[in-house]
């Protein structure tokens, strides 16, 4: 009996750290970071050493972006930049971060 309390105890103690832990929650974090980082501003796009790999989606994706000329300073609006960017993506078709859908209006996680 004693036995049995000794590998249920912890075992139920990890269920429920796992549970409450942020990495099993949505991709992108409701305050609009991944991985520490805002996902608006200044954006460059790369072939090689990315900070976030993005696939585009028609439908569904996990953030919606906006493409802007200036003011790129809310969720999901995102400026692409030759130069200076707040952060780079690389885009894929497999394999991504999380996933992009592009919109006319209301940027921002879903």
């Amino acid at each position: 009996m004693k036995i049995r309390h000794f590998f249920i105890i912890p075992a139920c103690a990890l269920c429920l750290a796992f549970s409450a832990s942020p990495s099993f929650a949505g991709k992108i974090g409701k305050d609009c970071t991944y991985k520490g980082k805002n996902l608006y501003g200044k954006v460059q796009v790369v072939d090689a050493f990315p900070d976030f790999r993005v696939s585009v989606v028609s439908a569904f994706g996990d953030l919606n972006v906006q493409r802007v000329d200036a003011f790129a300073n809310s969720c999901g609006r995102w400026q692409f930049v030759d130069a200076f960017p707040d952060f780079k993506v690389q885009f894929v078709d497999a394999f991504s971060d999380f996933d992009i859908q592009y919109v006319d209006a209301f940027p921002g996680v879903r």
